[in-house]
């Protein structure tokens, strides 16, 4: 189990699913696809799919610390359900890219998933969910560099992923955290020592934003 906060709000995550292969646009999708083959990935069995992580990985930390330097982030909306209503904030599915060649779920298993401390709710946004943007950069050369954006019109409607997991009901229980899907990286796939990522929504002028620093642990073996 973890423990969140969301503008001063604590909430109990018990579940956290990471979808993947989300994308609305079938071109986009096998771009995604063709993209982490690059690395040696295998394609899913069928998409979209629902990876069940430790809830426990779930953290707002501003720093994260992993092992090696072949892991990176992937900036998704997050979806957080309470008793009273659906919560929509920013997350990272932080992943070894190394591990990820050899099983994506035991990738996914050994990161820390970053969302952040502010969300919103999500019928606020539901009419004009297409419009938002979500974006995220990377620290290249000392410098900040975009590596990913894109609307999250890209992507498969979250209704229609909470049934797809939830047997058919569009609602999402209490106590469950849903990653809902990320967009190709803008160069390729790399990994960072600083991850910034964000939601803009362009209709009601505003921002979900975290950012948090990577710490590399050496391998010992």
């Amino acid at each position: 189990m973890a423990r969140v906060e969301l503008d001063g709000r604590a909430y109990d995550i018990d579940d956290l699913v990471i979808a993947g292969w989300t994308g609305r646009d079938v071109a986009a999708l096998e771009h995604h696809i063709e993209e982490l083959k690059a690395i040696g990935v295998q394609p899913p069995s069928k998409v979209p799919l629902y990876y069940r992580v430790a809830a426990s990985l779930l953290t707002q930390a501003d720093s994260i610390q992993v092992v090696g330097d072949d892991t990176s982030g992937e900036a998704e909306p997050v979806l957080i359900g309470t008793a009273d209503r659906l919560w929509v904030t920013i997350g990272a599915d932080h992943t070894d890219r190394k591990l990820e060649t050899y099983g994506v779920v035991q990738s996914k298993q050994v990161c820390a998933k970053v969302i952040g401390r502010s969300a919103w709710r999500f019928e606020d946004v539901e009419p004009h969910w297409d419009e938002l943007i979500l974006r995220s950069f990377i620290e290249e050369g000392g410098k900040k560099v975009p590596y990913q954006e894109g609307l999250l019109a890209k992507m498969r409607l979250p209704r229609d992923l909470i049934a797809g997991w939830n047997n058919g009901n569009k609602r999402l229980p209490a106590g469950v955290a849903m990653f809902c899907g990320t967009l190709p990286a803008i160069g390729g796939i790399r990994s960072s020592s600083r991850f910034d990522m964000e939601i803009d929504d362009p209709v009601l002028g505003r921002k979900l934003e975290h950012s948090y620093i990577v710490r590399a642990l050496p391998i010992i073996s």
